[in-house]
């Protein structure tokens, strides 16, 4: 499959390439009260953030608990999602495991069940060295015709993807993105000034930051639950207006902390604030656990207050 721009749904002179969209959601994977994959819940999650402003899904992220779920359900979610959005939006299906032969398997899989990319993590736990890096990469990105968006998360993982190995990773023609939860601005900003990888901020927080020095986007978890109001950010900054762009992105901040910032992962927050909307989440699966009614309590008074604020400007 070759690479090519995405266009998003809204103008933008940005003259490179947005390999996945601009928006996009690392959409959480919905579960039915049992426990068991909710196929039908995730085509109407993905139906409504394609409706409300995103123009591309991650699926099986960090935020879709890809370490829970099999990989017979994953290639499952590919397919269900597809069906849901066509080909309106691309997909990209998180892929990455500790080990090498098993993500060329899922990415295989993944390709076969209709996905438009894939995103690939650090090896955890094992932590290897950057050449032993950069050789897991390479093969996962040959075994496929997808391209491909690199996961820099070393606070999960333990292990970063260094700028000097970013920028030989990307002489392959396949290896296009980069999903950015380093927390390491300067080498962010020293691989975009070295190669043509679009890059995606991957915390909520970064998401004017990292887009104001050349990303092509962010991949918001906070997006599961105000997809709109993510991409008011980004539509602002475009159309050049880049103090309502500041505004709406600290405006975005309280509830960004309380997704985000705190213990619990964005899985659980999300999942929590969706399903007091009503809207496909379910349980977490195991280890992670439900909010407590209080957690829960004050999530929902803080999306309240931001939803009321945002819409009263």
């Amino acid at each position: 499959m070759t690479t090519t721009p995405c266009p998003s749904s809204r103008p933008s002179s940005r003259p490179f390439s947005r390999p996945f969209g601009r928006t996009l959601c690392a959409m959480v994977t919905p579960f039915t009260r049992s426990g068991a994959l909710d196929l039908d819940g995730a085509g109407r999650l993905a139906g409504r953030l394609v409706a409300e402003g995103c123009d591309g899904l991650v699926l099986s992220g960090t935020t879709g608990e890809s370490p829970t779920t099999s990989d017979a359900e994953k290639a499952e979610l590919i397919t269900a999602v597809r069906e849901a959005v066509g080909g309106r939006v691309p997909i990209v299906a998180g892929v990455g495991t500790s080990d090498t032969p098993h993500t060329v398997e899922l990415a295989l899989a993944a390709e076969k069940a209709g996905a438009d990319g894939v995103l690939v993590v650090t090896p955890y736990y094992s932590r290897p060295p950057q050449d032993a890096l950069e050789a897991h990469f390479r093969q996962v990105a040959d075994a496929s015709g997808l391209p491909v968006m690199l996961y820099d998360i070393p606070g999960r993982t333990g292990t970063r993807i260094a700028p000097e190995t970013l920028i030989r990773l990307a002489d392959h023609p396949r290896i296009v993105a980069v999903k950015d939860c380093s927390y390491d601005f300067l080498g962010t900003q020293k691989v975009l000034a070295r190669t043509g990888l679009a890059y995606y901020a991957g915390c909520d927080e970064h998401i004017l930051a990292l887009y104001a020095v050349g990303a092509a986007g962010c991949v918001s978890t906070v997006a599961n639950v105000v997809p709109r109001q993510v991409a008011d950010i980004l539509d602002a900054f475009d159309a050049g207006d880049t103090a309502r762009a500041t505004r709406l992105q600290l405006r975005a901040t309280p509830l960004i902390e309380a997704m985000m910032g705190t213990d619990l992962p964005g899985t659980v927050t999300a999942k929590t604030l969706l399903a007091g909307l009503g809207l496909p989440a379910g349980p977490v699966r195991a280890p992670l656990g439900p909010a407590g009614r209080e957690t829960a309590d004050g999530l929902r008074a803080v999306y309240e207050e931001y939803v009321s604020d945002v819409s009263g400007s």
